[in-house]
């Protein structure tokens, strides 16, 4: 039976995928005044879910940002330029995080009711996110969130990001579940990857970031993604029936 479900965050339980692409859009215009702010917005849709330093590289490599940012290296005392990009964009993304009816607006109400469900239910539950630990602090405390969770795992708390399964292997562990016993609500492929690496069961919420890429995937069969937000709790029914079957 399914013994505990864990989330991720960004794209899952609020749209901070959106935000996130914004800040790195308007670094990069900061940076190449002439680039366009929706170019950079639909390019990051191939890097949803990667790591910070992955995710600064190519879009530095994309759209040409290294000469500005190598310029920059010294102001933020950085040794290389995709890390100057980083700083510019972290600047523009944590005044974002510091709008708290910005990040009310951006939240998945339907998944925070389905969370609130499971953990009424009494399934144990848990965060895996590949943002940092004060940024997700931020948000679950705006939110309401912060107390919602059995155990909470960020980037901080892993060596390897997602695809690999480390950190969706250590909140099993962490929860004293199997991996074969957990349930994961991911929304991008890359989460995707890392849960069914962990051996994990895994129902995909897409967003407008993730749901081209999500279904091209083939990761998951269709009935295991939930396009509708409504619909999450029949595709979970679904994907546990499935699960006791086995």
């Amino acid at each position: 039976m399914i013994l505990a479900v864990i989330f991720d965050l960004d794209g899952t339980l609020v749209e901070t995928e959106e935000l996130k692409a914004l800040s790195y859009a308007r670094a990069a215009v900061e940076l190449r005044p002439e680039l366009s702010e929706a170019e950079v917005v639909e390019t990051f849709k191939d890097v949803v879910g990667l790591s910070r330093q992955e995710v600064a590289t190519a879009l530095l490599q994309r759209f040409g940002l290294e000469k500005a940012a190598r310029a920059r290296m010294q102001e933020f005392g950085v040794s290389a330029p995709w890390q100057a990009y980083v700083q510019v964009r972290q600047h523009i993304y944590e005044a974002m995080l510091a709008d708290p009816a910005l990040l009310r607006r951006q939240q998945y109400s339907h998944n925070i009711a389905y969370l609130q469900q499971v953990r009424r239910e009494g399934c144990r539950i848990a965060l895996a996110t590949m943002s940092y630990c004060q940024q997700v602090q931020r948000v679950l405390e705006v939110l309401g969130l912060a107390d919602e969770f059995d155990f909470v795992a960020t980037r901080d708390d892993v060596e390897h990001g997602k695809p690999d399964p480390e950190i969706y292997l250590l909140v099993a562990r962490e929860l004293q579940v199997p991996p074969a016993d957990c349930l994961v609500i991911e929304d991008s492929p890359t989460g995707v990857r890392a849960a069914l690496a962990a051996g994990m069961n895994v129902v995909a919420v897409s967003t407008p970031f993730t749901r081209q890429r999500l279904h091209e995937s083939e990761l998951l069969p269709p009935q295991h993604i939930v396009d509708d937000p409504g619909g999450m709790p029949d595709v979970v029914a679904h994907v546990i029936a499935h699960h006791r079957h086995e």
